[in-house]
């Protein structure tokens, strides 16, 4: 459960939107792959049983989106952002949210991610540890 507050300016974490191009979509609809079954493959392995027409870094990208998406409190947008400035869901997990929102700003180009998304990120760090220690 989501116990973080929507702070003003908090970019929205639990937003989600589409992060996969229609032409992956046909693909792995073809193969009879939900998106979510994504990291049950490695990347080389995926990207082979699509022909090669996923890349292998694209691939590599898309499971980390699906597994960043994962972790309660955080929709398919930001997982995408996360993923495509190079995180795991493992380091959205442990590494310092402010680090993790700069490096996702930087990516962009632009500053998406604020301090209240920073702190909203920090708190649902906080609440993951709890859930693992329970």
């Amino acid at each position: 459960m989501n116990r973080v507050q929507a702070l003003p300016g908090v970019f929205p974490l639990h937003a989600d939107k589409n992060f996969i191009a229609e032409s992956e979509w046909v693909i792995f609809k073809l193969l009879c792959r939900p998106i979510t079954t994504l990291p049950e493959s490695d990347a080389a392995s995926l990207s082979q049983a699509t022909g090669n027409q996923v890349s292998v870094d694209r691939c590599a990208e898309l499971i980390r989106i699906v597994e960043i998406h994962q972790l309660a409190g955080l929709g398919s947008w930001i997982s995408r952002l996360l993923a495509e400035a190079g995180f795991s869901a493992l380091d959205v997990q442990q590494a310092d949210a402010e680090l993790l929102m700069q490096r996702v700003n930087e990516k962009a180009g632009y500053p998406i991610c604020n301090e209240a998304t920073v702190h909203a990120l920090s708190n649902l760090q906080l609440q993951w540890k709890g859930a693992a220690a329970s």
